[in-house]
């Protein structure tokens, strides 16, 4: 059976909500084993508003979730909201899940089918009068859009308003912290983009730290102030989206970011009038004008592109504001780095064309990944 993410207590709408404190230990199989385990160690703080977990499938943080809302317990660390603590190895101190007010949503929105909407949304709320249910749940329903909705079943609503109902059951309670476990991955782009922002405007008057599990950078851009990158169960990195993922440091976030395309190449010139430097891809005559780093000429790097940053014509692009062009990939004898699409790549005996690529300026200046390690 699928676990449901409600919190049984009941608190009164905090003034303001403190910080989530996390630093965990927790050793899922045997790591000695290659393959088949995993130790997960995090610390880190979660403030009100959004921060973002990211990162590839099955680097630890649905565990990390598990953990703050005492569905596993950590191996060792602690865990507080403010002056509450929820685990403490040291001081053996493990709060029962059902006692820590945590709201939590999975990717299964786990919706009774035998209740009503309003039903779902006080399931929470038992120990309260009717009264008092009935009020709550309303004004709940009435911020996520769902208030006409409140006598059907789930299977008479759409998928997006089943994700509303299980938000506001998940809300209903005032919990101390909300975790979210990549809840609208399901959902198309347009009703996620609605949801959240219902999401974002409820937040806004009760302050409540919510820790979002996601691996779609898209998500990352529109709802984080703060990304905290995930791999192998260790924290990378850290900052804005715009901090961790426009530039990443590391090449397993580049791809993560989007960078489909990953050269070794090496370092022509400098420019720093013009803060880029030219580099040439090894094996080929293919020069790209990149981001000024401190990395000496003739040095080798590594480069990442977005497959979407790059143009591919027949013919020589003319130079002007909005592009720079590289020079045709003529020589270039190992088409496999280049990874394109099929339809973007005209290949003929294992050899890429002649063509000519142009890049846009943006690109250049924002987008295009400083050099990760020398090799």
């Amino acid at each position: 059976m699928g676990r449901v993410g409600v919190a049984v207590s009941v608190a009164a709408p905090p003034v303001r909500a403190d910080a989530l404190k996390i630093e965990v230990r927790k050793v899922l199989g045997n790591p000695a084993a290659k393959g088949r385990g995993l130790a997960v160690e995090a610390r880190f703080n979660v403030a009100t508003g959004f921060t973002i977990l990211f990162g590839p499938s099955g680097a630890g943080k649905t565990t990390i979730l598990d953990c703050v809302a005492g569905l596993q317990k950590p191996d060792s660390g602690r865990i507080r909201v403010n002056d509450e603590t929820f685990f403490d190895s040291e001081k053996q101190v493990n709060v029962a899940t059902r006692y820590r007010n945590i709201g939590y949503l999975f990717q299964t929105v786990a919706l009774f089918p035998h209740m009503t909407v309003r039903q779902n949304i006080e399931y929470g709320l038992a120990q309260l009068d009717a009264r008092e249910r009935q009020a709550r749940s309303g004004e709940i329903a009435g911020s996520f859009g769902i208030a006409g909705l409140l006598d059907r079943r789930p299977a008479k609503i759409s998928g997006g308003e089943r994700q509303r109902v299980a938000l506001a059951r998940a809300l209903v309670t005032c919990p101390k912290a909300l975790l979210l476990d990549e809840p609208m991955s399901a959902l198309d782009r347009n009703t996620k983009s609605r949801i959240l922002d219902d999401l974002r405007v409820w937040n806004e008057d009760h302050a409540v730290p919510i820790l979002y599990v996601t691996h779609e950078r898209e998500e990352v851009y529109a709802l984080g102030d703060r990304v905290l990158v995930v791999e192998a169960g260790k924290i990378v990195a850290e900052g804005t989206p715009h901090e961790v993922l426009s530039r990443p440091q590391r090449e397993s976030i580049a791809q993560l970011a989007g960078f489909e395309n990953i050269f070794d190449c090496s370092v022509v010139a400098a420019h720093p009038d013009q803060g880029t430097m030219t580099c040439r891809i090894d094996r080929s005559e293919v020069t790209l004008e990149v981001p000024l780093t401190r990395v000496p000429t003739g040095r080798s790097i590594r480069v990442g592109i977005r497959a979407g940053d790059i143009l591919l014509a027949w013919r020589q692009a003319s130079r002007c504001g909005s592009c720079s062009r590289l020079t045709p990939a003529t020589s270039c004898s190992n088409p496999q780095p280049f990874r394109c699409r099929p339809r973007e790549v005209q290949r003929s005996r294992g050899v890429v064309t002649p063509l000519t690529a142009a890049l846009c300026t943006r690109f250049i200046l924002d987008t295009l990944t400083a050099p990760w390690q020398e090799r």
